[in-house]
């Protein structure tokens, strides 16, 4: 990252891209290796969680079996079973998914954050210095989800309540309060998603969120008509797609979240927030050292997430 803060401004849409895809070029080795430990796996996750899901939803429909059947009692029992299974399944993938998820973040924006100070860099001290950035991002990552647990207890009970109140009086006020109560709402819960978001990706724009989420539905898409559901293709063929998947997926995800950290130093240039690389500098050195000292505001905003 060899250009001037002040520089990083002017940089467009293309030349984010630009950007995020020198720093990935220039230091290869490095993204590859934090790609193979962390990005893989949680690459790896995602796609099992699709076929599993997929397996699920063949199992739990009851639509094409007659009711008032003894096989259609035999299938709900299984069925109430299946569900279980899957709602376990779910709680293991999402915890998994969200702690990979926070470990690849930390590793993407630490190596960025060494790279923009000119400091050395290895793998190890990558690894090394992982858990301790994680533990900022998870505090964050479970603030914003209690924060949004208790707005959706106390909101939610509300517009529920009034909805069954309102239904059948064909009143035009309740009906009025309740559209209100409804965009309140929705609104209060984006606001929340997209502090959630921030916190925790440092800051994605909105043209690169529409550029990178189409791209990676597609993906998704592929995924589950080549493999999941491509049985007249073959065995070999559907490992060959999957295999195309699971590493477009992969650079996926790095080249999204070194777009997301190259963002945010536009975004503090664009402020005139220069950071201090002094300080950054010595921030990083703590973080190798084992010692955390915490920076003032002013100094490095870069780990404040």
């Amino acid at each position: 990252m060899d250009r001037g803060q002040e520089e990083m401004q002017f940089l467009g849409l293309f030349g984010i891209f630009k950007e995020s895809y020198k720093i990935i070029s220039s230091w290869r080795k490095l993204f590859t290796n934090i790609t193979l430990a962390l990005i893989l796996p949680l690459s790896f996750i995602y796609l099992v969680h699709v076929e599993v899901s997929s397996l699920f939803s063949s199992k739990l429909r009851l639509d094409r079996i007659p009711s008032d059947t003894a096989e259609y009692e035999n299938s709900s029992n299984l069925i109430s079973h299946e569900a279980l299974y899957f709602l376990l399944f779910n709680f293991a993938y999402f915890t998994m998914f969200y702690i990979l998820s926070l470990l690849s973040t930390a590793a993407v924006v630490y190596t960025i954050a060494c790279i923009y100070t000119a400091r050395e860099i290895t793998f190890k001290t990558i690894i090394r210095v992982v858990p301790k950035v994680w533990k900022r991002l998870i505090v964050t990552f479970l603030s914003i989800f209690v924060a949004i647990f208790i707005y959706l207890v106390v909101a939610a009970p509300v517009l529920i309540i009034w909805a069954a109140i309102s239904v059948g009086q064909m009143d035009v006020m309740a009906d009025a309060v309740l559209a209100v109560l409804v965009v309140l709402f929705t609104a209060g819960l984006f606001y929340l998603a997209t502090i959630w978001h921030l916190a925790t990706t440092l800051g994605l724009a909105i043209a690169l969120f529409f550029i990178l989420q189409p791209a990676m539905g597609l993906n998704h898409m592929a995924f589950n008509r080549l493999v999941v559901e491509g049985t007249d293709m073959g065995m070999a063929n559907r490992v060959v797609y999957a295999i195309i998947c699971f590493l477009l997926l992969s650079t996926g995800i790095l080249f999204q979240l070194v777009i997301q950290t190259v963002v945010y130093f536009v975004c503090k240039s664009y402020h005139h927030e220069n950071i201090d690389k002094s300080a950054l500098s010595d921030h990083l050195e703590v973080y190798m050292l084992g010692d955390y000292a915490s920076l003032k505001a002013k100094d490095v905003q870069l780990f404040c997430v």
